[in-house]
């Protein structure tokens, strides 16, 4: 459903020349039956199981359920169905991941301390996941939009799928709220990750790849939250920054998990 689903939103929304106006009712109701379906077999095989696993492919899949519904979330007040392509197309790929790699036992399946700490973790995840979408839309826009600048393109592309992106401003405004929200989000993550880390290892933080990696990627993004409130960075440069925090995110628990159940072939 998620890769029949992008391939209409490609096809309808960039494809074409007369794009809908607006998400029609069936498209919204269809994203919902694909994330009821991906949101009870998530339940039932990672968080309603006797035992809980998490690994790469959990994290993923969970992740790409909680972006799909943030944009669905987003589409009742913003005019984003060019970003459904990429988020239906990339759920697509991670909702059946589970199937195929079965993760990790938890050491401490019942902690409520583990069990926040992973909800806050995968929710900052997926709005990272958005707001990359979201810059890589607005680079797609910019790029289109400067060449066809002063040729006969130009005018198709306005009456095109230009025509129902939002201006590219609002669209950089909600790029970073989205960054702002996962950013806080984040933050709480380690305030969490470091309470539990204490009540169940005894000791504040473990220093690991993981660590590394989310630290750097919280550096990334805190940088680029300053220099967009004392600089006004925009474009290219919030492009760049916000894709080099989110590469060292993914490298962080996905990505390092990736390499040990995979390529190690260790849990």
């Amino acid at each position: 459903m998620y890769l029949g689903l992008a391939w209409h939103f490609w096809d309808t929304r960039w494809r074409r020349r007369t794009p809908a106006t607006g998400l029609r009712p069936w498209e919204r109701g269809a994203i919902l039956v694909a994330l009821g379906i991906h949101g009870a077999l998530l339940y039932s095989q990672i968080f309603a199981a006797a035992e809980l696993r998490f690994g790469f492919a959990q994290a993923l899949s969970v992740m790409m359920w909680l972006a799909v519904l943030i944009c669905w979330v987003e589409g009742l007040f913003y005019r984003i169905e060019l970003v459904y392509p990429m988020a239906l197309a990339a759920a697509a790929l991670c909702a059946p991941l589970p199937a195929f790699f079965s993760g990790r036992a938890s050491p401490d399946p019942v902690s409520f301390e583990f069990r926040l700490h992973l909800f806050f973790g995968m929710l900052a995840y997926s709005l990272f996941v958005v707001a990359t979408f979201h810059a890589l839309l607005i680079s797609s826009v910019e790029r289109r939009l400067h060449a066809a600048h002063g040729t006969a393109q130009s005018g198709a592309w306005l009456e095109g799928p230009l025509r129902d992106v939002p201006p590219l401003l609002s669209l950089e405004r909600l790029v970073f709220r989205l960054i702002g929200a996962a950013f806080a989000v984040l933050t709480v993550t380690f305030v969490v990750g470091i309470a539990y880390s204490e009540s169940f290892l005894g000791r504040a933080m473990r220093f690991d790849h993981k660590t590394l990696f989310v630290v750097l990627s919280w550096l990334v993004f805190a940088l680029l939250l300053a220099g967009r409130w004392l600089y006004g960075w925009r474009g290219r440069t919030a492009l760049r920054w916000t894709l080099t925090g989110f590469i060292m995110l993914m490298l962080a628990y996905p990505g390092s998990r990736f390499v040990l159940e995979v390529i190690l072939h260790r849990s």
